[in-house]
């Protein structure tokens, strides 16, 4: 079952249980997945499914930030149970310790020393990592290992 058919399964299911707020994330993520497929003018595979939904979940912790520092934390709530639910779909989520392991490898692979290396550690990294952690993470570590 490919992650689009189990999209709409999943979102025929809730219909039918009257799930309120995961039906409209559900309908969200489907949407998005469909606007891209018109988009591309061609089906999409799942790596490409996990890209829409990763960008949706990306969307909803910037949300949740952004609704914490306006001391607002019943839309933060919600934003919070939309992330949960779209986060089913996704690929299991590296640990911090995992992405600076990778980093590390990636780092000694390419004998980096400084930040003016970090384009080529980024590009030999991404790969690797792409859909199973945040970018923003790993940016963020791949600055602190290369010392800024």
């Amino acid at each position: 079952m490919t992650l689009q058919e189990r999209l709409a399964a999943d979102l025929k299911e809730t219909m039918k249980s009257g799930d309120k707020v995961r039906l409209g994330t559900l309908r969200l993520a489907k949407a998005a997945v469909q606007n891209a497929e018109i988009a591309k003018r061609q089906p999409l595979d799942d790596a490409d499914v996990i890209e829409i939904l990763s960008k949706e979940a990306r969307q909803r912790r910037e949300s949740i930030a952004e609704y914490r520092n306006a001391n607002r934390p019943d839309a933060a709530a919600k934003e919070e149970t939309e992330l949960a639910i779209i986060m089913e779909y996704l690929p299991q989520q590296m640990s911090q310790e995992e992405i600076q392991a990778i980093v590390q490898q990636v780092i000694t692979e390419t004998e980096s020393v400084g930040p003016k290396d970090k384009g080529k550690v980024m590009s030999r990294l991404m790969p690797q990592v792409k859909g199973k952690a945040d970018g923003q993470l790993v940016n963020q570590i791949v600055t602190q290992l290369l010392g800024n």
